[in-house]
């Protein structure tokens, strides 16, 4: 386990409850079939500004409806398909540059009971210096689950529309996303997603899950807010591709930023076409 700071076992119970009740969404892409590409220096704010947007082209109302339905074939989809994923946790230096990180990729399987299961296929020698990381807080911090839309959930959020803005190659409508109440025992999410123009679906996630406590977060580690970007699979559906964090660890040693960044890759469809789903 990790041996720099603490948590309480509460935060334990409601990480855990957030994993059963959201589930772990997959993510990822073979090859480079979107315009999307993660941050390679650390960001400038994510959050757009409160401002009075222009009307959109076609009503909220209609967008909201689009892109939430398009969520539910993602996530009818997201169980068809195996990946790679790489879970990295980096110690930074002043300068925000890794002096230490820990590293582990696992595969997605399905064993001969036919449930899905992750196996570790490499794991870097850790080069951290400041914390102690075990293969569980690793596979904890995976279990960590994107954010989704799907029009089930709708019920729940309170959507805001918030303008546009380019991503890359793609412009995109912004949309905050906020809880209509929290609870104690199960999370929800608190940020912003944005759309892509013309196709109406989400490509990139930022926020947090809250609830009537706080901030929900590991035991071990600090991370709570999260940036997601997708990307094009199969050319059909837009899966997270890389998540990243970046916090502050507090110990009597003096505080320590660090990073987590998650990636998914290889990705492969469970049933080729021709196949039928079982």
């Amino acid at each position: 386990m990790a041996k720099i700071s603490k948590s309480s076992s509460l935060n334990a119970a409601l990480l855990l409850a957030l994993i059963l009740a959201v589930g772990v969404l997959p993510g990822g892409t073979q090859a480079p079939q979107g315009p999307l590409t993660p941050p390679s220096k650390r960001e400038v704010t994510r959050i757009p500004l409160e401002t009075a947007p222009e009307p959109p082209p076609i009503p909220v109302e209609e967008m909201i409806r689009r892109f939430t339905q398009k969520e539910d074939e993602f996530q009818r989809e997201r169980s068809n398909y195996s990946y790679r994923r790489t879970i990295r946790v980096q110690e930074l230096d002043e300068d925000t540059k890794a002096a230490g990180e820990s590293q582990v990729t696992t595969e997605l399987v399905i064993g001969a009971d036919g449930k899905r299961y992750e196996r570790v296929v490499a794991q870097a020698p850790s080069t951290l210096k400041r914390m102690k990381l075990a293969l569980e807080d690793l596979e904890t911090l995976a279990r960590i689950p994107a954010f989704s839309l799907p029009t089930g959930e709708l019920s729940h959020y309170d959507l805001t529309y918030a303008g546009k803005q380019p991503i890359d190659e793609l412009n995109t409508y912004i949309f905050r996303v906020k809880p209509r109440q929290i609870e104690r025992k199960r999370a929800y999410f608190e940020g912003v997603v944005w759309v892509d123009d013309p196709d109406l679906l989400i490509v990139k996630t930022f926020g947090k899950w809250v609830t009537e406590i706080g901030d929900v977060s590991s035991p071990e580690l600090p991370f709570s807010t999260f940036e997601t970007y997708r990307q094009l699979v199969d050319g059909k559906y837009w899966f997270p591709i890389y998540t990243r964090s970046d916090d502050t660890l507090k110990s009597k040693n003096g505080d320590l930023r660090v990073r987590l960044t998650i990636r998914w890759s290889d990705y492969k469809s469970l049933h080729p076409q021709g196949q039928a789903n079982p």
